[in-house]
């Protein structure tokens, strides 16, 4: 099969005034609970997706590999056609961008997570019991007074638990491994050079995060910090440049702020409920092309562990369909970036599920919008996420013939 190629795919797009909605619910796919053998998605009820289902074509989609599991930015890219492997950013970069932070050519970003660890330095909470924003300020206050000799350390908040670190100065390289351990029960890690010429840099962190254990000791259950996604800013042609879209992002979290502004992206200011992003979306309906609506709450009620809560966002999700169909759309994507299934408090690798409705789609037999429906649905069980794109681009008479 051939991968999908941003060069090729340029070459055949065509002028159209279709409008296309990327609808992604973070972290979709799940597990079976084991009381009921169903997963969140097919337990919650969800008419409006149903009859989606029914009248488009379904599948199971891969982001990344078999096997693979992905972060929320390979996920995302792949969403949108980039091949994951070949366009490959760290969280840093996207936590910079989530809230408009003027990244310089030569900065290093990296995302922090307040987090919780027990007097013998484990982690016992990677996320610091989701602390308030507020008290994220508070902290984030307190890290700013420390000082490394030659270099500039900005520390901004991003939401709740979570901080953008950025480190400027001369020489510093961003391979640097990540401090998160992934998992609690185990110290953060030491951030270690991947390179020679990244071990000054290494030293530096290093240095930072001794003085910054030393601020939180008092501060449980944000006593510690975990580093991930060193990394310097890309430059990737825009959705615009590859696909001939006008494209506008309705996100309530910043790093999806980030992915969607990394790719050339407008985003769209909007409150942080799914009927306020739905609301969005019908206001700005008549200026833009491509629409990329993001839902947050399946997956962090999945990393959670909260089967029933995962459900009600699901099924909360579903009432506001109708809004989006009512804007009569030319097609209609319905996914998620990966799977975060309760049962495992995490991302998996588990294939997503998948609804690509369009008026000129040929339907499968799937009649219900679920992972063991969607396994026999039209677009394959365990299909490239990156082929979703041109087919939806395809769905919107966007792409030109190929070939005599």
């Amino acid at each position: 099969m051939l991968n999908m190629d941003l060069d090729f795919i340029k070459k055949l797009i065509k002028p159209a005034k279709t409008k296309i909605v990327f609808l992604v619910m973070d972290g979709l796919g799940g597990l079976p609970n084991y009381q009921t053998n169903l997963t969140e998605l097919e337990t919650a009820n969800t008419p409006n997706l149903d009859l989606l289902a029914k009248k488009g074509i379904c599948g199971l989609q891969q982001p990344v590999a078999p096997g693979i599991t992905p972060g929320s930015g390979p996920g995302h890219l792949a969403l949108f056609g980039y091949e994951p492997i070949k366009y490959q950013v760290g969280r840093g970069v996207l936590s910079a961008l989530g809230i408009n932070f003027d990244l310089k050519p030569q900065d290093i970003a990296c995302r922090g997570n307040f987090c919780t660890v027990n007097e013998n330095g484990f982690v016992t909470d990677r996320r610091a019991g989701r602390i308030p924003t507020d008290k994220n300020k508070q902290l984030c206050e307190l890290l700013r007074k420390i000082e490394i000799p030659g270099i500039d350390i900005i520390i901004e908040t991003v939401k709740e638990y979570r901080i953008l670190l950025v480190w400027r100065g001369e020489n510093l390289s961003e391979n640097i491994i990540d401090t998160d351990p992934q998992e609690i029960g185990k110290k953060p890690l030491q951030p270690k050079a991947k390179s020679k010429d990244a071990e000054s840099t290494a030293i530096i962190v290093n240095n930072f995060l001794d003085k910054a254990r030393e601020k939180l000791s008092e501060h449980s259950p944000a006593n510690m910090i975990l580093l991930r996604g060193f990394s310097k800013k890309p430059n990737w042609p825009s959705m615009k440049e590859s696909f001939g879209l006008n494209c506008a992002a309705i996100a309530a979290y910043p790093m999806y702020k980030g992915i969607a502004k990394l790719l050339g992206m407008n985003i769209l200011e909007t409150g942080e409920t799914i009927s306020e992003e739905f609301s969005t979306l019908e206001k700005y309906w008549n200026d833009y092309d491509f629409f990329y609506l993001h839902i947050k709450k399946t997956d962090s009620s999945g990393e959670d562990g909260l089967f029933d809560k995962k459900v009600s966002v699901i099924e909360e999700l579903d009432t506001q369909i109708p809004r989006l169909t009512n804007l009569n759309p030319d097609v209609i994507v319905v996914s998620g970036d990966h799977s975060t299934p309760s049962l495992l408090k995490y991302h998996s690798w588990h294939p997503v599920p998948t609804i690509l409705w369009s008026k000129h789609c040929r339907s499968d037999k799937v009649e219900k919008f679920g992972e063991r429906d969607c396994i026999c649905g039209g677009l394959g069980s365990r299909y490239p996420s990156c082929d979703l794109m041109p087919l939806a681009l395809a769905n919107a008479m966007r792409l030109e013939k190929f070939g005599a």
